[in-house]
């Protein structure tokens, strides 16, 4: 029994499997009983994951720091002539792909800043390139690439971009990356999807609105994307739940498509869930609950017996390692595509313009990752993004909500903290023995993944992808 008698009712919920409401998140947020909070994470994870802790063997890479935007709390971006700028050429994308390629990743991650000069054609050639390189070497290395951010920007400076239909010029942009071998968005620049946050810390970047539309259309193009929070700056608790309520009907919308049907708004009462499913027709299709010009219905997955999005997506029917391919992953996506995976991700002041603020505790860091467990009841994963939350603490996270520890990265600077005497560091790598023990450590069974999610069988350096669990 909660030491908060308010949390029975949240409880009884979670128990059942429904959807909570942002007045519950609330109280989820303000109760002096974190351990039922945990506790009622846990027992989601569980139940989505069992004993497995996902990882993978990945490398991240930014093209360039050069940025048209400021916003207060990066430390990442430089404009053109500053010390320490950087953009890198296609040869040295090539030589990253090569690298990660002998270092037996699957994934090759790559963000950067809005470069004002670099012209639309960069962005395909860079995809293209990690693609041919990746063949090159009997891989099928997959391309996580560019976040709704930069999507956006591509789109304006390839000139296809008409805020009369924004949605028409984001596809282009996406279906161009996509020929050219994009696999995947991730889940940046959603920071805090609240327009007093926006105004006042990072100005002039895309509203919640069109990054949504963004991975929309991702969705649509069958491009599975991630979704981030940035939390613990000038925003208040409430926000973030209403940045998850935006995400998970977004998501609702999304697992219609796949073909997962669920209880409408009206039926639910307030977005309350009460028998949400996945149905089949008599002929073994999935069944479609809505489409977008109808309200779309409440879709959990939390309740017992729910299959998650990557089994229907990439089950052993819809699997097919390619023949030409044959030590590799395969690249199959599905016919449509939805949110894998939830970031929420610390603030971190140092060197930005709002290093004066303090950043989040360990404490609400844990909090704010079991509590978007339990409101994302549709997002199948939580990620502990051990760069930013530390591999100490992804542990505990690991123990409350997460089941996701993101891989090896190598180099990543976006972020930089202090990983040695010297100081602040880009070279932030973990081998795979480090995450297997630390996952071990926690009391989980460690599982390496693909991007989508597919457990990555290995034979020394090669590698298959095998279905879902």
């Amino acid at each position: 029994m909660p030491s908060d008698p308010a949390l029975q009712a949240i409880r009884d919920k979670v128990l059942a499997g429904d959807r909570l409401t942002i007045a519950d998140g609330d109280r989820l947020f303000t109760t002096p009983d974190i351990w039922t909070v945990l506790e009622l994470a846990d027992l989601v994870r569980r139940r989505l994951h069992g004993d497995r802790a996902y990882y993978n063997i990945n490398r991240h890479m930014n093209y360039s720091n050069v940025c048209a935007l400021s916003c207060k709390f990066c430390e990442f971006y430089r404009k053109k002539d500053d010390h320490g700028a950087y953009t890198r050429d296609l040869a040295y994308v090539r030589e990253q792909a090569r690298s990660a390629v002998n270092a037996g990743a699957t994934e090759m991650h790559v963000v950067g800043g809005l470069h004002p000069y670099l012209p639309w054609e960069y962005y395909p050639q860079l995809v293209a390139a990690i693609r041919e390189e990746a063949h090159a070497a009997g891989s099928d290395l997959h391309v996580k690439a560019f976040t709704a951010v930069e999507i956006v920007h591509l789109a304006k400076i390839a000139k296809v971009y008409k805020h009369s239909d924004r949605a028409s010029g984001i596809r282009w942009v996406l279906s161009e990356l996509k020929a050219a071998g994009l696999g995947s968005l991730p889940g940046g620049g959603a920071e805090v999807f609240d327009d007093r946050v926006h105004d006042e810390a990072f100005k002039g970047k895309i509203r919640s609105d069109v990054w949504l539309d963004v991975h929309r259309v991702a969705h649509e193009l069958g491009l599975n994307t991630n979704a981030t929070i940035l939390y613990g700056h000038i925003e208040q608790r409430h926000d973030r739940l209403v940045h998850m309520e935006m995400l998970r009907r977004a998501q609702d919308r999304a697992l219609a498509r796949l073909g997962y049907t669920g209880v409408s708004i009206q039926e639910s009462g307030n977005t309350e869930a009460r028998h949400p499913g996945i149905e089949a027709t008599d002929s073994g299709h999935l069944g479609y609950a809505a489409d977008e010009g109808h309200d779309v219905p409440v879709i959990t997955l939390t309740r017992p017996g729910i299959p998650l999005p990557e089994h229907v997506a990439f089950g052993a029917a819809a699997h097919s390692v390619s023949s030409s391919l044959p030590h590799s992953v395969s690249s199959s996506q599905p016919s449509s595509g939805y949110f894998q995976t939830i970031i929420p991700l610390p603030f971190i002041p140092d060197g930005s313009e709002l290093e004066h603020l303090p950043g989040p505790t360990g404490l609400e860091n844990l909090r704010t990752l079991a509590i978007a467990r339990l409101m994302l009841d549709n997002i199948p994963h939580v990620k502990a993004f051990w760069i930013m939350q530390t591999l100490g603490m992804a542990q505990l996270m690991l123990q409350h909500g997460a089941d996701d520890l993101d891989g090896t990265v190598v180099w990543y600077d976006i972020t930089k903290l202090p990983m040695n005497a010297q100081g602040p560091s880009t070279h932030q790598e973990v081998t795979v023995w480090d995450l297997q023990r630390h996952i071990r450590e926690a009391g989980f069974t460690p599982v390496e993944r693909d991007t989508v999610y597919r457990k990555v069988v290995r034979d020394g350096k090669q590698y298959r992808a095998a279905p879902p669990f």
